[in-house]
């Protein structure tokens, strides 16, 4: 075997190997994945509001929140200290209904994808709205996100989280926010509140920037700096100054005389 021929042969059984490697790493994810996606036992829903009342308030831009129930939602509860695990970004027009094809997630085993409302009528739920977009950022921020339709979900993220599943360790509150840049950085993979936080910023819209040390005494705008989204979590769209949160019983109108109490007779 000449010189030329054995290079070759040892490239193609490297590539073999790697790919092997790749291949058996992949097959991991995924069932981790399945096993990461499977609900525990407990989980209850106390929203009283029905998802078809969450539908007819819900804007195109807006922000859902979602409470799992899953054991990837432990991990990421546990991280971010917060009753918020999934967020979705509604894509639909005004008005649209609870079953109609209107959130945009990435989900830990199907990728980005577009899900309807019911999908999550057995959550509770949380809207978180932006202000004062103009119809061109609205557009654009929904186009940037539907480009990424049937990217995959960023299985690094898998391998990150499931070792809080193993053994939360005991993390002081200032450090987690860095643990929590998880993932591979990847442009076709994604992790939910990134790929919505990505959108955002593709049209200069603030989450939870970092204010600069260039504030003045004399009145200067202050300038902010942008996280890298990688950084984000869905407890920051609840948390932002930047997001109103929506509930859908006020905006439908409530009048708390009109509740009716149970044990009570009338006088």
């Amino acid at each position: 075997m000449d010189y030329d021929a054995g290079q070759e042969y040892n490239q193609i059984h490297n590539d073999l190997e790697v790919g092997a490697v790749l291949e058996f790493r992949h097959a991991i994810g995924n069932w981790l994945a399945a096993f990461l996606s499977e609900a525990l036992p407990g989980y209850r829903r106390i929203d009283t509001v029905t998802v078809d009342a969450i539908a007819e308030i819900l804007m195109p831009g807006d922000v859902v929140l979602v409470e799992g129930d899953t054991r990837i939602s432990v991990a990421i509860k546990y991280l971010t200290q917060s009753s918020w695990s999934h967020a979705c970004l509604f894509v639909g027009d005004s008005g649209s209904s609870s079953h109609e094809l209107c959130l945009l997630e990435a989900d830990l085993q199907e990728g980005v994808r577009l899900i309807p409302l019911q999908h999550y009528s057995g959550f509770n739920l949380r809207i978180c709205r932006p202000v004062s977009l103009t119809d061109q950022d609205r557009g654009q921020l929904i186009s940037h996100a539907r480009s990424r339709l049937g990217h995959t979900y960023d299985l690094k993220n898998v391998w990150d989280l499931v070792r809080f599943l193993i053994q939360k360790p005991a993390v002081p509150n200032r450090w987690r926010r860095a643990m929590i840049g998880l993932g591979s950085g990847e442009p076709t993979r994604a992790i939910c509140s990134t790929l919505i936080a990505e959108s955002f910023q593709s049209i200069n819209y603030p989450i939870l920037p970092v204010l600069g040390p260039e504030v003045g005494d004399e009145g200067e705008v202050p300038v902010y700096y942008r996280r890298h989204f990688s950084h984000f979590t869905p407890r920051d769209f609840d948390l932002s100054p930047y997001f109103e949160v929506i509930k859908p019983t006020l905006e439908l109108g409530f009048d708390y005389q009109q509740i009716s109490w149970a044990g009570e007779e009338d006088s």
